[in-house]
C-alpha cells in the first residue's frame, strides 16, 4: 500500500467512525462534551444532508442518511482502492 492508498483509505475511515459515532450520539441523549459533539455534527453534516435530500426523514423520525452515507463511503473506497 503506498502513501496515497494509506491517505484515502485511513480518511474514509475516519469519516466512517465519525458518522457511526454521531449515530450512537443521536440515541443516547448524553451530554459528554459539548464542543466534542458539536464538532462531530459540523464534520459529518455536509455529507449526511447530500444523502437527506434523496431520501429525506421519514414522518416518525428515521434518517436513513447515515445508512446511504456508509454505503457510499465503502463504494467508494473499493473504486478508489482498486
Amino acid at each position: 500500500m503506498n502513501y496515497l492508498d494509506a491517505i484515502i483509505y485511513y480518511s474514509i475511515g475516519l469519516v466512517h467512525w465519525m458518522i457511526i459515532l454521531r449515530i450512537f450520539l443521536s440515541w443516547a441523549p448524553v451530554n459528554i462534551n459539548l464542543k466534542l459533539q458539536k464538532l462531530l455534527y459540523d464534520l459529518t453534516e455536509p455529507l449526511l444532508s447530500l444523502f437527506r435530500k434523496i431520501i429525506p426523514p421519514t414522518k416518525s423520525g428515521l434518517d436513513f442518511s447515515p445508512v446511504l452515507a456508509l454505503l457510499a463511503l465503502n463504494i467508494l473506497q473499493g473504486i478508489l482502492l482498486s
